[in-house]
């Protein structure tokens, strides 16, 4: 298996270079100057003709790209564009480890909902409890989580005030993790809709296949018990399809919490790159670019490894 980890992370590197050629470029093709959002009567053009040169604004596209991968390789992101003398570095260490919590909590919650949902519909095919949970799965999938973030504010922040409206703490006030919880909830729930839809459909397609096969007819007449047949010999094939599935489903986990982050002002790095695109931050949209990649492939990786886990007829 080691092996077989080592040719992924290698074959990972041509993939990072490939994204982060062509983020680089569209960044740079997109309209607009960095340096006019610091455009000030007072400024002269020496100065800002000076702070070009100073970034290398001024250099060919080609050209700020290797030196910028240059940098990157010995660990340095470069200086933020729009927050003068502040190491990009600094602003991903300090809005990364949010990111991640989000993500780990909502990636948990999808799992512990969505697989035993899909293994209760499939067990009653085409009952009303199927027909329920596969409703609640299509209107999950088909309803953007923008709009189920801002519903679920408006009734349980506006109208009930149960829970903050956004941030990860409340301003002003002592550590408390009740608070940080009640911050959490409505932000991760958001996040793990979508996912746990999918999850959920996924699970209940897999478990139908599984439960129909002869070695669970076999198991149930030597007189197992039903919950014995489902969750030890039908479970861990059943799960096979989802972790593929759940592997592919990773990448839509960071790219919700650009949205996610920014509807319940989450201090990740969601909202970092959102605030860096619209003031054309570049070092700091590719460093979040590059480091979304680079986990997209990790977590890739993770599901790949866990086939071994769940099915030992899988060799590396």
């Amino acid at each position: 298996m080691l092996s077989y980890i080592i040719r992924r992370v290698l074959m990972a590197i041509p993939l990072l270079i490939g994204i982060s050629i062509l983020s680089f470029g569209i960044i740079h093709l997109a309209p607009g100057d960095p340096t006019a959002l610091m455009m000030d009567p007072n400024i002269k053009p020496e100065d800002m003709e000076a702070y070009k040169e100073k970034y290398g604004l001024n250099d060919p596209t080609h050209i700020q790209y290797l030196k910028w991968v240059g940098n990157m390789l010995q660990g340095d992101f470069g200086q933020s564009l729009i927050r003068q003398g502040t190491d990009v570095s600094f602003l991903i260490a300090q809005r990364l480890p949010n990111t991640l919590f989000l993500m780990l909590v909502s990636t948990a919650l999808a799992i512990i909902i969505s697989i035993p949902f899909g293994i209760f519909s499939a067990r009653k095919p085409y009952s009303l409890t199927d027909y329920s949970v596969t409703f609640t799965s299509f209107l999950g999938l088909a309803t953007p989580n923008f709009w189920i973030g801002l519903v679920l504010i408006m009734f349980f922040s506006v109208q009930l005030g149960w829970l903050p409206t956004g941030g990860i703490a409340t301003l002003n006030e002592p550590f408390s993790l009740i608070d940080r919880l009640n911050h959490l909830i409505l932000p991760a729930f958001v996040l793990a809709t979508a996912d746990m839809a999918a999850l959920t459909r996924y699970t209940r397609t897999s478990m139908l296949e599984v439960l129909k096969q002869d070695y669970i007819r076999t198991a149930r007449a030597k007189g197992f018990k039903e919950n014995k047949v489902v969750y030890k010999h039908g479970l861990r094939n059943g799960l096979i399809p989802v972790i593929t599935i759940f592997g592919l489903l990773l990448p839509s986990f960071f790219a919700g919490t650009v949205i996610v982050e920014k509807i319940f002002n989450w201090p990740g790095i969601g909202l970092l790159f959102i605030d860096a695109a619209f003031q054309r931050d570049y070092p700091v949209i590719m460093a979040v670019t590059v480091i979304t990649a680079a986990l997209t492939v990790i977590g890739n990786l993770i599901a790949d490894i866990l086939y071994a886990v769940f099915d030992p007829r899988i060799e590396y």
